[in-house]
C-alpha cells in the first residue's frame, strides 16, 4: 500500500542579505566554468566523431547491432551504465555522422538514451531511502519517473519514425549549419592535429577520450549551474503551483531549460516529494514537461556533429514527445495519472513487485539488443 505523506515539517530560510556580495562576486567563476564547460563539450563531440567509425564492427560484429530495435536498447543499457541520456544521444549522432548507424537508428537510440535517463531518479531515490527516507516517498517518485518517461516516449517513438519517413520537418534546420562547423573545425582543429600525434595509431581511442571529457564536461557543467535545493527560495512557492497540471508542465521544461540536464531536473523531485513539498501525483506534468526540453543540448550537439540531417533527427523527437504530451493534457490528463498511479502503487506494492519491475527494466533492453 502506498504510505501516507507526512506534511512538511521544516524551514523556509530565506537568503542572508550578507550573502548576496558573496553570490554576485561568484558570477564571475560561474560564467568561466560554464564557458570552459561548453569548450570541452565541442571539443568531446569532435573526439567522439573521429573515433566512431573505428568502433563499427564491434557494433556489428560483437554487439550484434543491426536494427533499430537494437540500438533503443543500446541507447538504453548506456545510459543506465554512465547514469545520463545526454552523453549517449551525443555518441548516437557520433556514430550517425560516420555512418555506422542510420536515421531510424539513430532516433531510436536517442529515444532509448531517455528511457535509460529516468533510471538516476530511481538511483537518488534508493540513496534517499538508505539515508532513513521511507520507501514508498524516495523510490516511488524514481519509478514515476521510468512509468511516465515509457508511456510517452515510446507512443511518440511511432510518430517520430513516421514523420522521419516522410521528411516533413527537414525544412526547418538551420540552413547555416555549415558555418558554425566552420568556425569549430578553426577553433579545434589544432589541437585535434595534436591529438592524432598521440592517438593516431590507436583511433578508437578517441571515442573513449571523447567519452570521458563528454562526462567531464557535463559534470562542471553542473557545477557551474546555480544549485536548485528543496529548501531555496526558487521552490518556496511550489504549493501555489503543484495542483495546476499546466503550470507544473512548464515549471519542468523550464527548470530542464536552465539546468540542461532532465537527470538533474527530475532528480530535484526526490527531496521536494520527501519533505511533502510535492505529491506524487503533481510530478506527473512536471516529469512531462522536463523531458521536452531535455533535448536542447542534443539539439546544439546535432548542428556541431552532423549539421541539418542531424538537428532533423533531434527535432523531430522534441516535437514528437511535445505533441504526446500536450494531447494527453488537453484531452485526458486525469485518466492518465490515474492510470499511472495505479500502476505505480502496483509496482510499489511489495517489495517483490518492485523488484520484479526492476529486473523487468534491466531486462527489457537486453532483449532488444538480442531482437532480429
Amino acid at each position: 500500500m502506498q504510505e501516507a505523506i507526512e506534511p512538511p515539517a521544516v524551514e523556509s530560510p530565506q537568503e542572508s542579505p550578507a550573502l548576496a556580495p558573496a553570490h554576485r562576486r561568484a558570477w564571475p567563476r560561474t560564467l568561466a566554468s560554464a564557458a570552459l564547460a561548453m569548450f570541452l563539450f565541442v571539443l568531446a563531440l569532435e573526439l567522439l566523431k573521429r573515433g566512431a567509425r573505428p568502433l563499427a564492427p564491434v557494433l556489428t560484429d560483437v554487439l550484434g547491432i543491426r536494427n533499430a530495435v537494437n540500438t533503443l536498447g543500446f541507447g538504453w543499457l548506456v545510459a543506465y551504465a554512465v547514469l545520463s541520456g545526454s552523453p549517449v544521444a551525443a555518441i548516437a549522432l557520433s556514430f550517425f555522422d560516420q555512418q555506422v548507424i542510420d536515421e531510424t537508428q539513430t532516433f531510436t537510440m536517442i529515444t532509448g538514451s531517455r528511457l535509460g535517463a529516468s533510471f538516476i531518479v530511481l538511483f537518488v531515490g534508493f540513496l534517499y531511502h538508505l539515508r532513513g527516507h521511507r520507501r514508498g516517498v524516495s523510490i516511488a517518485i524514481g519509478v514515476l519517473c521510468l512509468l511516465v518517461t515509457a508511456t510517452i516516449y515510446l507512443p511518440a517513438m511511432g510518430i517520430g519514425m513516421w514523420l522521419l519517413q516522410n521528411g516533413w520537418l527537414a525544412r526547418l534546420a538551420p540552413t547555416r549549419a555549415t558555418q558554425l562547423t566552420s568556425l569549430i573545425d578553426l577553433i579545434y582543429d589544432p589541437i585535434l592535429t595534436r591529438l592524432d600525434l598521440i592517438f593516431g595509431r590507436v583511433p578508437w581511442l578517441f571515442f573513449f577520450a571523447g567519452l570521458g571529457l563528454l562526462l567531464g564536461a557535463f559534470n562542471l557543467l553542473d557545477r557551474a549551474l546555480p544549485a536548485m535545493h528543496a529548501g531555496r527560495s526558487a521552490f518556496q512557492g511550489i504549493d501555489r503551483l503543484v495542483y495546476r497540471p499546466w503550470a507544473m508542465f512548464l515549471l519542468g521544461m523550464a527548470v530542464t531549460s536552465v539546468t540542461l540536464s532532465v537527470s538533474v531536473s527530475l532528480s530535484i523531485l526526490v527531496p521536494l516529494s520527501a519533505r511533502g513539498l510535492v505529491r506524487r501525483e503533481n510530478a506527473v506534468p512536471y516529469i512531462m514537461g522536463a523531458n521536452i526540453t531535455t533535448f536542447i543540448d542534443t539539439l546544439f550537439a546535432a548542428l556541431v556533429m552532423s549539421g541539418e540531417q542531424a538537428f532533423t533527427i533531434v527535432l523531430v523527437e522534441m516535437l514528437s514527445v511535445a505533441a504526446i504530451s500536450v494531447l494527453v493534457l488537453l484531452a485526458g490528463y486525469r485518466l492518465y495519472e490515474r492510470s499511472v498511479l495505479v500502476l505505480l502503487d502496483g509496482i510499489m506494492h511489495t517489495n517483490r513487485t518492485l523488484a520484479l519491475f526492476m529486473a523487468l527494466m534491466l531486462i527489457v533492453p537486453v532483449l532488444l539488443m538480442l531482437w532480429r
